[in-house]
């Protein structure tokens, strides 16, 4: 396969509507992160300005949502994690949401309404480790399944809550339908970060959790921004961003941009095919962007991103690694921010986009120029510290 930068673009009437569009709407966030405030550690993740890289990608500014704080795990998936779990204990034991906080998920009271739960799920890391450490708040187990390749430093930071994590000798989208029967054959839930016929429930409450990631960066940045990259695996986060920002603005929606590796890049592959079908990515999804890696577009995500998505992008790793180079070695005053190799994807393929000069017509079709205001989520830090180092210090990755 030639790695190269492609782009889809989609023509919107401005008149499309999606059967998720309540539950993607600034009332449900704020609710979501109503919440999330009730955690002891819960803090507002730096929005980072970046006015010095701005200036040198020629527009008027380069704002980054940093995700490397939150919970103290180094990504956003705690947030999609709790939320799911928290709305799972609401239903077994039949309270409002609202009465659902922090105080009374950890109590000894909910614990034993619930009994002896395990709760399963597969990840590349981030999303297994906010459901191994939310499982491991509540006193209950979780039982992690990971892909082949996954890091062994990914697998012991879910392991250090608890869970019962092991790697797989299967790539992702088969880890997912291995934990599914792994799941079934126990009577256990199944907290997955995807949907599918008849699997819709979970994956919505998780990713409702990350909205509120998106309203704290709509609150503090005020001015609403021209362009917003969002990184996509199977499409949950981009897919609830982009339905939470098409109900925040409005009809002053930014340009969403939507971001994939090109091995792994089933999204921009249905966008591309256009027929109202998914399609997927076969094989070992081999790319540096870990959290990327997947084959299989969440069908709720996908119909968020079909409806209000302007560009659909498929990128060499390269791209990645440029974002983890610009974000880690600021120029001027900007502030560093320390991004794994799915965190930078986004921000990386901006800069690509705006510095390449082979690119310029991906340019005036996304309409980037000097008065661009661009907003970015670095999703997570450097998850994966020995990959880290050798893309960020020593420039290498493993080429595929």
């Amino acid at each position: 396969m030639n790695e190269s930068v492609k782009l889809v673009h989609a023509d919107h009437t401005g008149m499309e509507k999606t059967r998720w569009d309540q539950t993607f709407s600034r009332e449900e966030a704020e609710k979501v992160r109503a919440f999330h405030r009730s955690f002891p550690d819960y803090r507002k993740t730096p929005l980072v300005k970046l006015t010095g890289l701005a200036e040198v990608l020629g527009v008027r500014e380069v704002v980054v949502k940093d995700e490397s704080y939150r919970f103290g795990l180094n990504a956003f998936k705690g947030l999609g994690g709790s939320y799911c779990i928290a709305n799972y204990i609401v239903e077994k034991l039949q309270v409002p949401m609202e009465e659902m906080d922090y105080q009374r998920l950890t109590s000894a009271e909910v614990k034993e309404k619930l009994g002896d739960v395990t709760f399963v799920t597969a990840t590349d890391g981030n999303h297994g480790r906010g459901i191994a450490w939310t499982a491991n708040r509540l006193g209950v187990k979780s039982k992690v399944f990971m892909p082949k390749g996954s890091s062994e430093e990914r697998l012991e930071n879910i392991r250090a809550f608890g869970s019962d994590a092991s790697i797989t000798d299967m790539n992702y989208d088969d880890t997912v339908r291995y934990a599914k029967r792994v799941a079934e054959e126990n009577g256990w839930p199944l907290v997955q970060d995807t949907a599918w016929e008849g699997y819709e429930k979970i994956p919505v409450w998780i990713m409702k959790g990350y909205m509120t990631m998106a309203l704290e960066a709509a609150e503090e940045y005020g001015t609403v921004p021209t362009h917003i990259f969002l990184q996509a695996g199977v499409g949950a986060m981009s897919g609830a961003l982009t339905g939470f920002f098409a109900d925040y603005y409005g009809k002053q929606k930014p340009i969403i941009t939507i971001v994939e590796p090109n091995k792994a890049d089933c999204i921009f592959r249905t966008a591309e095919a256009g027929d109202g079908r998914l399609h997927n990515v076969e094989g070992s999804l081999s790319t540096i962007m870990a959290g990327l890696a997947c084959g299989e577009p969440c069908m709720i995500g996908w119909e968020e991103l079909d409806a209000y998505a302007d560009n659909f992008m498929s990128v060499p790793d390269y791209v990645a690694a440029k974002g983890m180079r610009i974000l880690g070695n600021p120029t001027g005053n900007d502030g560093r921010v320390i991004s794994g190799e799915s965190g930078a994807a986004a921000l990386g393929c901006a800069a690509e986009i705006l510095q390449n000069e082979s690119l310029e017509y991906i340019r005036r079709i996304l309409k980037l120029d000097q008065n661009s205001r661009i907003l970015c989520f670095s999703t997570e830090g450097d998850t994966d510290k020995d990959n880290y180092r050798r893309i960020v210090w020593d420039g290498l990755y493993p080429s595929y």
